[in-house]
């Protein structure tokens, strides 16, 4: 396949040659000679012809018809989807964008290298992970300096013994390509490990064994699987997940045994309803394996006795839609989150003899309207509550005995706070992280007698980086609607006036319920340092404010999360905090269809748009229940299938909404083997822009040809298309250095 795609790519460099070109060449050809043999006066110098300006690849069109409540529409770039990702035409169609996004960002190559060499010279090059200490060793993750993978590793009884290799990334890498290793899970004995490994990025996975012992690797070899893997309470039964090949819905839950071949595995659980995500666990204590099943609007879990792994799982509490749950064991209890009778969740206690009878559930902590209950983390004499209050994260912990609370402090206006690696029940400690906008990734033990923290790590960055240097600020911009919108703000003190005249990058996600908060990014320092203020919105979508915030941003709200974006942005210019002429907004993903949205309803408001794997092509994926993903999103965005839900995702789908306008500075990006945003998507919506765009705005569409969905694989080689876009940015706002 790596020889297959080499040559493919030399075609696609002949063939986008002439692609670019196209008709224009022979036109091209007699202007030159024209202006070459035209007479000059003597007194003038000799004429010199400037270079042509690059032209963009024009894609053709072939109309395809789609019908559905009467209502018909026409895809002319339907043909470019190709679930093989081997026709030479449309490989040779990116390769051809992308090697016009390389002409056109040509002038920009030092700025962006200058970017990239800042960027990496903050990072800590061997860095590691704070170790933590079970079934007596202590495991933690590090870095080589240079090196793009982490290394793997553990010493035993003491820090201070000789260190023992788990995995090293690096050995198994290539010098080329996409490259992943997830999910690593030791048995019960710490000696026999399993992991998952990705080639494409496309999140199959091949999951491997290794005796650390010996160093051997087992032959067992568990193919197109998920990397969600767990031990049974023996080396010798692993369950595991296996996706579907065309929805690649990890669907079907397999019992291995340690030394058989994958045809002998059995079947212990199979999801019939596509609308469901499967996802497989183990509590804290080891007592319970957990299979957890969840949709947008409905969740649960089954669980099974981690020592009988012969045995059946059994669903704690029937399966109602609308109805969201999750168990957590601490001690000999059991702990229930709950959505029902309370959006925000309550927290409840059951014993296993009275699971099915919700009447008998008792109450523990009740619903609160202002915090959401994220999730709860069970310790044998205490819990740990992750909430959201006021917009912010926090982590309560509550003491089973007393039933007293303790709030473990924050010092920033805007921070996140969640749980880290907390693997003994019978801790009296909690790990957790904590990180600002101007405060780096900080890794905290809180212990629960003193009430004190401590610091065990805090991420370097390295160079003359100096928080004092930088403020963050929380405020609230009204929506059109009277609701307030919270955004999260930072910039570098000495370089902003609040005058409206700083650049101004916004961004936000706006989907799922997902919240960005305000952690540290060492990459945005290089805008900092140049004037720009960085700014989250946390709009509607989000559950930022608690679940009733993602309910307004969702089906048939879904508007909201794009005026809450437009209206931020109004707010921010009235404020002060930027030019209304320097405004580059960014996002990803379901971020990315937001930027889609926002660039036809208010293109003028921004200069450019930076977009990243978008999700644009909203009515025919969700048309489509083959696609990866469809059917487990109809309660996010609706089953179009209904003309109602048709209507409404129409009316805001980027790809459709398309119209003959000037529209912003835009770079797109995608990788073709995406397993979430299928590279089809941004590849269609790019040529449509191209079709229908007036002015003289750039248009850039890269493809990372051997990526998915979370880009390049080396820590340092995705930086690469941060800097690609920093600069981007800069370039159109007339910064060159």
């Amino acid at each position: 396949m790596k020889y297959l795609l080499i040559l493919l790519s030399l075609a696609a460099l002949a063939f986008g040659v002439y692609y670019v070109i196209n008709n224009n060449k022979d036109d091209q050809a007699k202007e030159v000679q024209s202006k070459a043999s035209a007479p000059i006066a003597a007194s003038q110098e000799a004429a010199v012809t400037k270079p042509a300006e690059p032209q963009p690849p024009i894609a053709r069109k072939e109309a395809f018809e789609m019908v559905i409540h009467d209502h018909k529409r026409v895809d002319n770039y339907y043909w470019m989807r190709d679930d093989e990702r081997k026709d030479p035409e449309i490989l040779a169609h990116l390769e051809a964008e992308n090697a016009y996004k390389e002409k056109m960002l040509a002038h920009t190559e030092g700025l962006q290298k200058t970017l990239y060499d800042e960027i990496v010279s903050r990072i800590e090059k061997d860095n590691s992970s704070v170790p933590y200490f079970k079934e007596g060793y202590w495991y933690y993750r590090r870095f080589e300096t240079d090196k793009e993978y982490p290394i793997y590793a553990r010493k035993k009884g003491t820090l201070e013994a000789a260190e023992e290799i788990i995995v090293d990334v690096n050995a198994h890498a290539p010098k080329e390509g996409y490259f992943s290793i997830s999910g690593l899970e030791l048995g019960k004995s710490q000696q026999t490990l399993a992991y998952a490994e990705d080639k494409e990025g496309r999140r199959i996975y091949n999951i491997k064994f290794k005796n650390l012992e010996t160093g051997k690797m087992y032959d067992d070899v568990l193919k197109n699987a998920s990397s969600n893997i767990v031990w049974a309470n023996d080396d010798e039964y692993l369950f595991y997940l296996q996706k579907d090949p065309q929805t690649l819905l990890a669907d079907k839950v397999y019992r291995h045994k340690l030394g058989t071949p994958q045809s002998e595995d059995v079947l212990v659980y199979e999801e019939n309803n596509k609308t469901f995500y499967t996802g497989i666990g183990k509590t804290m204590d080891s007592s319970m394996l957990i299979i957890a099943h969840s949709s947008t609007e409905t969740k649960g879990m089954s669980f099974l006795d981690a020592n009988n792994p012969a045995g059946d799982f059994e669903l704690f509490y029937p399966l109602e839609e609308g109805h969201e749950y999750g168990i957590t064991k601490s001690g000999d209890d059991i702990y229930i989150r709950t959505n029902k009778g309370a959006q925000n969740f309550r927290l409840m206690q059951a014993s296993i003899e009275n699971k099915d009878d919700f009447s008998k559930w008792a109450e523990i902590i009740p619903h609160d309207e202002n915090t959401l209950l994220q999730g709860v983390t069970g310790f044998n004499q205490f819990l740990a509550l992750s909430e959201r209050n006021g917009g912010l994260s926090r982590i309560r912990l509550m003491d089973k005995d007393s039933g007293e609370f303790t709030t473990i402090p924050a010092k920033d206006a805007a921070y996140v706070m969640s749980m880290s690696t907390n693997v003994d029940p019978n801790a009296k400690t909690v790990r957790y992280y904590y990180s600002s906008l101007t405060t780096p990734g900080s890794t905290y033990d809180y212990d629960i007698a003193s009430g004190k923290s401590e610091l065990k790590k805090q991420d370097k960055v390295l160079g003359d980086f100096d928080a004092d240097n930088y403020h963050s600020e929380r405020i609230s911009v009204k929506a059109r609607d009277g609701k307030m919108v919270p955004v999260s703000i930072v910039y570098r003190k000495n370089t902003f006036k609040k005058d409206g005249t700083n650049p101004l990058y916004q961004y936000a996600y706006g989907s799922y319920g997902a919240t960005i908060d305000p952690r540290f990014r060492s990459t945005i320092l290089s805008l900092l340092d140049r004037g720009f203020v960085y700014a989250i919105a946390h709009i509607r979508g989000s559950q930022t404010l608690g679940r009733h915030w993602y309910e307004d941003g969702k089906m048939f709200n879904k508007i909201n999360t794009f005026t809450d974006f437009i209206d931020v942005t109004d707010g921010l210019v009235a404020q002060g905090y930027g030019h209304k002429d320097k405004v580059v907004i960014a996002g990803g993903s379901a971020g990315g269809l937001l930027m889609g949205a926002v660039i036809n309803m208010a293109p003028e408001k921004y200069k450019a748009v930076a977009s990243h794997v978008p999700f644009v092509d909203v009515v025919t994926t969700m048309l489509d229940e083959s696609i990866p993903l469809t059917t487990n999103e109809f309660n996010e965005w609706g089953n179009p299938k209904n003309k109602d839900s048709y209507e409404y995702m129409l009316s805001y789908s980027p790809y459709d909404q398309i119209e003959r306008k000037e529209y912003p500075n835009m770079l797109v990006t995608t990788g073709l083997h995406d397993s979430q945003v299928q590279y089809f998507e941004p590849m269609k919506w790019v040529a449509k822009l191209r079709e229908y765009k007036t002015g003289d705005n750039k248009l850039l569409f890269h493809t990372n040809m051997e990526a998915g969905h979370g880009g390049a694989s080396g820590r340092f080689q995705r930086l690469k298309q941060t800097a690609m876009e920093y600069a981007f940015f800069m370039d159109e706002l007339g910064m060159d250095k």
